[in-house]
């Protein structure tokens, strides 16, 4: 298993002076992922977690929507030219039901048009997706979404010893935490927290929040749908795409989730009375 932190010497600058420290650095090491001995892809994440990570990612990807579709998961343990064990490679089991990737199904839009638009791209979602989150009637008091970005905070260890760290926060519809996980990549560590919930049995997430520490991509817009999570809740800014999907699908989507203040760019009827 690679480290999840790692030690440097550094020179520290500070109010005109220099003096030597060390300091903690996230952990950055490649993770390749398979399906039955094939590469499906591979991805640069802090190591920890990392069933959890290839669970979520194949999850999100369409392949699996419960834990009877995923056999089992293995690390592919090779070595250095030390002789140390390396474990940067998961294969996965696949079960009954377990369907082609959606990143495939997204390749064969590609080569099919000239080009990929971007309401190509939300419809091989909305087509791909197991769960509906459009009828989900989960409502979230306004002070419990302004709290999200804290209490996902206070869950960050790693990130209080380097500040390299993205977050993602599974929650209740009245706050509490179900799973927090945190890694060098935003889009792993949204991965991490739904392969938990996967092999918890607890898909899809209805009634549930997603709290990210950054800003909603496209792609985090679709991990959380696939997981059947009705609303998405990030620190920073959505993309344009991203308010799409969540418009398309029925997702709540709130960004800029700071303070006593978010901006709720779809499905504003979720939060409060929907003011």
């Amino acid at each position: 298993m690679g480290r999840v932190t790692d030690r440097r010497k550094i020179l520290r600058l500070r109010d005109g002076g220099a003096v030597k420290a060390m300091d903690t650095l996230a952990g950055e090491e490649p993770l390749e992922i398979r399906t039955a001995g094939e590469t499906l892809t591979v991805t640069m994440r802090t190591p920890g977690d990392d069933f959890d990570l290839v669970a979520g990612f194949l999850v999100g990807e369409g392949v699996v929507a419960s834990s009877d579709e995923l056999r089992a998961l293995r690390y592919c343990a090779g070595t250095d030219e030390n002789g140390a064990n390396l474990y940067n490679t998961v294969d996965a089991q696949l079960g009954p039901g377990a369907r082609s990737p959606l990143s495939a199904t997204r390749n064969l839009i590609t080569t099919g048009a000239c080009g990929i638009c971007g309401q190509d791209t939300i419809d091989a979602v909305r087509r791909a997706s197991r769960w509906q989150v459009d009828g989900d009637p989960v409502r979230i008091d306004p002070e419990v979404l302004f709290a999200l970005p804290e209490r996902l905070r206070e869950a960050q260890r790693v990130f209080a010893r380097t500040g390299g760290l993205h977050a993602a926060g599974l929650f209740t519809a009245d706050g509490r935490l179900v799973a927090a996980r945190e890694d060098i990549g935003r889009h792993n560590a949204v991965d991490k927290v739904i392969g938990h919930a996967l092999t918890e049995g607890l898909l899809p997430l209805r009634g549930h929040v997603l709290a990210v520490s950054g800003r909603a991509s496209f792609e985090l817009t679709q991990k959380a749908a696939m997981a059947g999570i009705p609303v998405l809740a990030a620190v920073s800014a959505p993309s344009s795409l991203a308010a799409d999907l969540a418009e398309e699908l029925g997702l709540t989507l709130a960004g800029f989730v700071r303070g006593r203040g978010a901006n709720v760019y779809t499905r504003p009827d979720r939060i409060g009375d929907g003011l």
